[in-house]
């Protein structure tokens, strides 16, 4: 008999020989069968949990392949700032967080947005100095490819009008004095960030578990953690005392390449609810930040073209640690965002493949956000897993074609052309700087309307995809970007009951209702874990 039956539902199974049924029946953390209600109705015993779904519509769990997860558990602790529109509202903000946790500590996280500014411009320090005069500030813009600090921060760090831009990165200075106007992007946010205090591994596990929390309300129970190797720590410090309520796929720094190679740890490594899954790397930075790199200069700054990613100094670095990481038998996912970015990523896989052959790789590029239109054709041929997060497109539409222009803009976010080529897209939010919601990042995908409603029928309306596809991206095409598409990812016989329930079906709504849609249980491991 099993442990729970859900029936009376709409179950999408993502399984393409089964795609539809009304019931599933778990027994302890597997499935045992996908049926009508009334054949699953016959497993029921005196000690099955019983739902009655009530038409609600199931789905696997949704997998997340693309998260900074203990840090957005630190900004669900910290200072919220990704709604502020105004200057006033930004410094009030500030004041009172200082107000609440006193003088000497360090203000951080926030996630601003400076595009919603009226009229949008860049945070100085002189926003701030006046109410933080005894706390340092380090508040990232959301990509977190760029911060603001104020003057004490920039004082502990001893940066000056002196300082010159680190490599991958850059000290915005006032062009009339020199001094640093307090923002500092990519590379050089290290300045600042090397004095801020590690948090415990108390603190850590806190952040975590609140992440959890806010995982299971939105139906995730599978997150690849674009991480670092502390967070393992942290990971199984809650896998030893039960409490991990989502599968965690960790990837560590590239940098990090020869402690994989000593240990001869492989892709993936350790268990079904936490793995090693390989090694994240950096080539260029964002397209807010005004760092992601293109061939062409920025449209409204035609004197940048944006950076190379610190870890891709000295020259040549990157491709010997991938090639390293290749000869260990390890995954990897590098972060590529702009064309250039894009296309010298793809050159070194090329050449990488050529040299040490054909195997099961299921690389990855994380983002793979503004493509050359060949570029699109050699991710498919050179089987890259493209990693996309669709939310972005909402926010970056409303001003992109103002940085970028309208061409390059074609093959932003290009979903669909991915698709058609025969890229696995493997979806996630790229969390704190997107909402965690799998809903609105489904929602996005099939309707591509902006945050600022100014596209109805869809910003590039021709790369959207279907909510087939996008379902799959969030579940089993994350599966199988982590080599898990037989364990999970899809509602089938033996494998793991991983489940989400939402309140309607999805697919007899309109596309823009999708996101008003609930998440009403989350089942991990064969257990209800969030329920109305």
């Amino acid at each position: 008999m099993a442990d729970l039956v859900l029936f009376n539902g709409a179950v999408w199974t993502v399984n393409p020989d089964q795609p539809w049924a009304e019931a599933v029946a778990i027994k302890g953390e597997k499935i045992i069968d996908v049926s009508s209600s009334e054949k699953i109705k016959k497993k029921i015993g005196d000690k099955t949990k019983v739902v009655d779904l009530k038409g609600k519509m199931v789905l696997p769990g949704f997998i997340d392949s693309h998260t900074h997860f203990i840090d957005g558990g630190f900004s669900l602790l910290n200072i919220d700032l990704r709604d502020v529109k105004s200057r006033e509202e930004f410094q009030a903000r500030i004041k009172d967080k200082a107000k609440k946790i006193g003088k000497g500590k360090w203000i951080l996280y926030g996630n601003w947005d400076n595009q919603q500014f009226d009229p949008p411009e860049l945070p100085t320090k002189d926003w701030i100095n006046e109410v933080t005069p005894h706390n340092p500030v380090c508040v990232n813009r959301f990509d977190m490819h760029m911060v603001l600090v104020n003057s004490l921060a920039l004082k502990l760090a001893g940066v000056t009008k002196n300082t010159p831009s680190p490599e991958g990165g850059e000290i915005l200075k006032d062009p009339e004095t020199g001094e640093p106007t307090g923002i500092l992007k990519d590379g050089a946010m290290n300045l600042v960030k090397k004095h801020i205090p590690e948090p415990s591994l108390k603190e850590k596990i806190r952040a975590a578990e609140v992440a959890l929390k806010h995982a299971a309300k939105n139906g995730v129970t599978s997150v690849h953690d674009m991480a670092n190797s502390e967070n393992f720590e942290v990971y199984q410090e809650l896998l030893k005392t039960n409490k991990l309520t989502a599968r965690l796929y960790v990837y560590i720094p590239i940098t990090e390449v020869e402690l994989f190679e000593r240990l001869k740890l492989k892709t993936p490594f350790v268990n079904n609810f936490l793995k090693i899954g390989g090694l994240k790397g950096f080539v260029d930075g964002s397209l807010g930040s005004s760092t992601a790199l293109f061939f062409d200069p920025y449209t409204d700054n035609p004197e940048k073209r944006g950076l190379f990613h610190f870890q891709m100094f000295p020259e040549g670095i990157m491709e010997r640690r991938i090639m390293q990481a290749d000869r260990a038998g390890l995954q990897v996912a590098v972060h590529a965002i702009g064309d250039k970015a894009n296309h010298v990523l793809l050159d070194i896989f090329e050449r990488i493949i050529a040299q040490n052959g054909k195997r099961e790789r299921r690389w990855r590029i994380e983002h793979a956000q503004h493509l050359l239109p060949e570029d699109i054709e050699r991710i498919a041929k050179l089987n890259i897993i493209a990693s996309v997060q669709p939310y972005h497109a909402l926010d970056d539409g409303r001003w992109a074609e103002k940085k970028i222009g309208r061409k390059r803009c074609l093959y932003t976010y290009a979903f669909k052309s991915l698709l058609e080529k025969g890229t696995i897209l493997a979806c996630g939010s790229d969390w704190s700087m997107a909402p965690l919601n799998p809903l609105s990042g489904i929602y996005a995908a099939v309707t591509r309307q902006t945050l600022d409603g100014k596209n109805p029928e869809g910003w590039f309306p021709e790369q959207k995809i279907s909510l087939e596809d996008v379902i799959k991206g969030y579940t089993l095409n994350g599966a199988y970007a982590e080599f898990s598409e037989h364990l999970k990812g899809s509602i089938k016989k033996g494998k793991l009951a991983d489940l989400v329930v939402l309140s309607q079906n999805i697919f007899k709504i309109p596309a823009e209702s999708i996101h008003k849609t609930e998440v009403k249980m989350t089942i991990f491991n064969g257990k209800a874990i969030e329920s109305e």
